[in-house]
């Protein structure tokens, strides 16, 4: 079964547990547009952590707050000359896998705190991803009043690119937010406006250190292992690798 295949099951089954309009989810009244950004927190952690070849230290860790404060003033951007009442509606999609949640615990709190919303699914095995769940949330907010404009999270173009590019033809605004290194259907798409988190104010509070191999300085540049290399000995599935 597809991925969309499948976001059409998760679509279904959010309606009969939500109920059958969008407002289900928040409360919101249905003929609500909305400014709808969808965080793949699996996804955008895997591209964080090669860029910076290690788990994130406090400094390159995403500021939602200052991402928040960024879908607020996009979503007044497209309120202007809007009929209907227009607002910003923020999730963030992860896993848990097993024995962490005590450990990811403060930043779900933290997120909702903030305002965001929080999707959180077991990871019981590699079909455990959450990429039918934010297809199917943003097929449910297309429904109703439906979708002032739309803000992704995520390089996963295998998933997002086909039904984010077919959302851009019936006319809603699309950005694809994230790393330009990991996403390069989205940069390079003609119908896609691609934003680079870190180009949105306040969200890393340090530059990132990131090297490219297209615009390498004269004087060259180290590229770190993304891990030690005796990880080999562990591995069985390094045996072979030339």
């Amino acid at each position: 079964m597809s991925v969309s295949e499948m976001a059409h099951e998760v679509v279904d089954v959010a309606g009969e547990v939500h109920g059958a309009g969008p407002e289900g989810l928040s409360g919101a009244a249905p003929d609500v547009r909305r400014v709808l950004l969808v965080w793949d927190a699996p996804n955008l952690d895997m591209g964080l952590g090669a860029i910076l070849g290690g788990r994130p230290t406090a400094a390159y860790r995403p500021r939602f707050d200052a991402l928040g404060r960024w879908l607020l003033a996009r979503t007044s951007e497209l309120s202007v000359g809007s009929a209907q009442r227009v607002e910003p509606e923020a999730t963030v999609f992860t896993n848990i896998a097993p024995g962490t949640a005590d450990v990811v615990r403060p930043w779900v709190e933290a997120l909702r705190n903030v305002g965001y919303a929080v999707f959180a699914k077991p990871k019981v095995d590699d079909d455990s991803d959450v990429d039918a769940d934010m297809l199917g949330h943003i097929a449910l907010r297309r429904r109703g009043a439906g979708l002032a404009g739309i803000m992704v999270a995520s390089a996963d173009g295998q998933a997002f690119r086909e039904p984010l590019e077919e959302i851009a033809a019936s006319g809603i605004p699309v950005q694809v937010l994230g790393f330009r290194e990991h996403a390069s259907w989205a940069v390079a798409s003609d119908t896609l406006d691609f934003i680079d988190l870190e180009d949105i104010p306040g969200v890393f509070r340090e530059p990132l250190p990131r090297v490219s191999l297209d615009s390498l300085p004269d004087e060259g540049a180290w590229l770190q292992p993304f891990r030690p290399l005796s990880a080999l000995s562990a591995s069985r599935s390094a045996q072979g690798v030339a």
